[in-house]
């Protein structure tokens, strides 16, 4: 075994026992690196990659390559997962120096951090060459290999300064609507010229779900009643959810279509898409009654529920595409399959409904199934469904990466305590106050979050800007459908540590702490990427704070960090959705919508969830019975008449309390709610 068997992180014990003598990113391997007079060579992926798989199987668990890596560098292995900074800058680097990235990432470097040679995925024989030949450069041509590398790490760094500086530059003006209701409306005109309109999504294969667009879609559509913004949330929902993207036996959703027509997927299964996308099909449900959207909502959450679970009550980061050493084995079916499951008849009625053709949609003549249409027999449907279910359950199950990360179970809070609420089911609230109850007490220390833990044990990486922003999202929208005012107070509390520890004192932010680890820059990316930005995510926790206290510094916080907005979003409103649905709740106040009622009153618990289903994009709710005075929103607010009532409010200015859901719904589709 090597250094890595005390890591926390799976991905990292996945290599414990690889002839390599790997090192985890720390002080003292860079330190070896500098006794040695060697160089060192970074490899950073995580658990659920496929090619990170394949690179280990070949290179890494092969004896006589470890041997050429042990006697020429100082092998690094990092969870990109764990340390989303170390992956940020050295993926930064591996996209100037080859114009490309991806994972699993290798880098070589002096032992000062500064890298001279970058890549992905190599096979074994090319990658003994390349060990080789980097090997006899730092021997032969030192200075020039180091040279190099001082200029591309002073690059980077100057790099990220200017791009952040332009961004910022790029609108110095204050918030405005009119500012806002320009580059939403400009933002959907441009994404109407990159929708595939035959297959729904955006641009061309692979193609990964557009959660954070989709989200500002709808909340547009909502508030201007754009049929363009609509059509694309309707069209690219609809697509992946009926396409081989989306586990229709068992719900969920991969990580991206490998096609155009979201038929085969690359099959790893990631929390933050799930979660993300959980909220965006509930969202679709309440703007259109459609539904498929209110189905895959309720799925995508008991997936959330029923597999990614942790014993300790989080949600597990991912789990693998492969098992058995093939990618994709545990999902797909060929029709023999079917039928030796279901019988010759249901089986042939199986193969029609799900797409399963003797020719196959993926390898060796094996189907992704899909779901283009619903069933005409869905009592039949049903029952095939579960007895697939229930075989399937007997083959060897992926590999689940069973981390927790603070930012994911966040997202993961938001959905499941909102679809909680608007689907009726209680043991998501469950679900949801459990995983914020592992990150209060083994995620926060003081007023720091740390990042990652595993069997309840924190690790030692403190939590990025995204960790502290979804974190404290998921917690104020705890509160809200909960009514327990502990997750504001921990949410403000978060947001304060983060304001002071990863401001850039000109209104925006940067991805790590101030205080912590000096890495070659300090990386600062306001865009999107499969997860909100750290600073949309920011605003939109920021602006949803307020909203519940009245504190106009949070709500000028949120304002400022929406200033990188125009800029991105003119360039790549791809890039930009987070911010934009942002942008969206700001133009619609956001309503505030505080229930004050008896919990045990079951015309309060029908008035929150009319509240919820109703409420403008980007509103916040606040619950109380009437005596709570910790939460701004609810302070002075009382039943009306000794019945359940709800306050419509936009900037703590109320309308006149409503005590039936008839009259909170006509109140919230008004003029004055949005």
């Amino acid at each position: 075994m090597n250094r890595l068997k005390d890591s926390t992180s799976p991905y990292l014990l996945q290599h414990a026992d690889n002839p390599v003598d790997w090192w985890p990113w720390c002080e003292a391997a860079f330190e070896e690196a500098a006794r040695r007079d060697v160089p060192v060579m970074l490899s950073v992926g995580y658990a659920a990659c496929h090619w990170c798989h394949v690179m280990a199987h070949e290179s890494f668990e092969d004896p006589e390559t470890a041997e050429l890596l042990n006697e020429h560098v100082v092998a690094v292995k990092v969870d990109r997962e764990e340390r989303p900074d170390v992956d940020s800058v050295y993926m930064t680097a591996t996209q100037a120096l080859t114009g490309q990235g991806g994972w699993p990432m290798t880098v070589f470097m002096t032992p000062a951090q500064e890298p001279f040679f970058a890549g992905t995925y190599f096979p074994r024989d090319r990658f003994r060459q390349l060990i080789l030949g980097v090997a006899q450069a730092w021997r032969d041509q030192r200075d020039g290999v180091t040279g190099q590398a001082r200029q591309v790490a002073t690059a980077l760094a100057e790099n990220q300064a200017a791009v952040t500086e332009a961004l910022r530059g790029a609108d110095p003006g204050a918030a405005t609507g009119t500012r806002f209701e320009q580059v939403t409306a400009a933002s959907v005109s441009a994404l109407e010229r990159d929708y595939d309109a035959a297959e729904g999504g955006f641009g061309r294969a692979p193609k990964f779900p557009p959660s954070m667009v989709l989200e500002f879609l709808l909340r547009h559509h909502w508030r201007t009643n754009d049929p363009a913004a609509l059509r694309m949330a309707e069209g690219t929902c609809e697509a992946m959810a009926r396409g081989g993207l989306y586990d229709q036996l068992g719900g969920g959703f991969a990580r991206y279509s490998t096609d155009g027509s979201w038929v085969v997927p690359h099959f790893e299964k990631m929390l933050y898409d799930n979660a993300l996308l959980a909220r965006v099909y509930l969202n679709l449900w309440r703007a259109t009654g459609s539904a498929l959207g209110r189905r895959v909502a309720s799925e995508t959450c008991t997936w959330l529920v029923h597999e990614m679970r942790t014993p300790e009550g989080g949600l597990a980061a991912s789990l693998d595409a492969d098992s058995e050493g093939e990618e994709g084995r545990f999902y797909v079916w060929r029709p023999g399959e079917l039928a030796a499951v279901l019988g010759p008849e249901d089986g042939g009625y199986a193969a029609r409904v799900f797409g399963v053709t003797q020719a196959g949609t993926f390898e060796r003549g094996a189907s992704v199934l899909q779901r283009r249409a619903d069933p005409d027999d869905p009592g039949r449907f049903e029952r095939i469904r579960r007895q697939l279910l229930e075989a399937r359950a007997r083959r060897v199950r992926p590999g689940q990466d069973d981390k927790v990360v603070a930012a994911w179970n966040g997202l993961a809070i938001s959905a499941l305590a909102e679809c909680s609420l608007a689907l009726g089911q209680p043991h998501l609230l469950a679900a949801a106050r459990s995983a914020a109850v592992l990150l209060a007490e083994a995620h926060l220390q003081g007023d720091k979050l740390i990042r990652t833990s595993r069997g309840g044990y924190a690790g030692d990486t403190e939590g990025i800007l995204e960790d502290y922003a979804c974190v404290a999202e998921g917690f104020l929208v705890l509160s809200g459908v909960s009514g327990e005012a502990r997750w504001l107070t921990l949410a403000g509390r978060l947001l304060d540590t983060a304001l002071e520890a990863f401001g850039d004192g000109a209104g925006g932010f940067y991805d790590t702490a101030a205080d912590g680890e000096a890495l070659i820059f300090r990386p600062a990316d306001a865009a999107d990427n499969a997860t909100p930005s750290g600073t949309f995510a920011m605003a939109g926790a920021l602006l949803s704070y307020a909203a519940l206290t009245g504190s106009a510094r949070h709500r000028a916080a949120a304002e400022a960090a929406l200033g990188v907005l125009p800029a991105i979003a003119a360039r790549y409103p791809r890039a930009a959705g987070a911010g934009l649905a942002v942008a969206e709740a700001w133009l619609a106040g956001p309503a505030e919508i505080a229930v004050v009622g008896h919990e045990d009153d079951e015309r309060t618990r029908v008035l929150h969830q009319a509240a919820l289903l109703a409420a403008p994009p980007g509103a916040v709710l606040a619950l109380g019975d009437g005596t709570e005075e910790t939460v701004p929103l609810l302070a002075g607010r009382r039943p009306a008449g000794g019945a359940p009532a709800a306050y419509v409010c936009r900037n703590f200015t109320c309308q006149a309390p409503v005590t039936t859901a008839e009259a909170l719904r006509a109140v919230l589709a008004g003029p004055s709610s949005a």
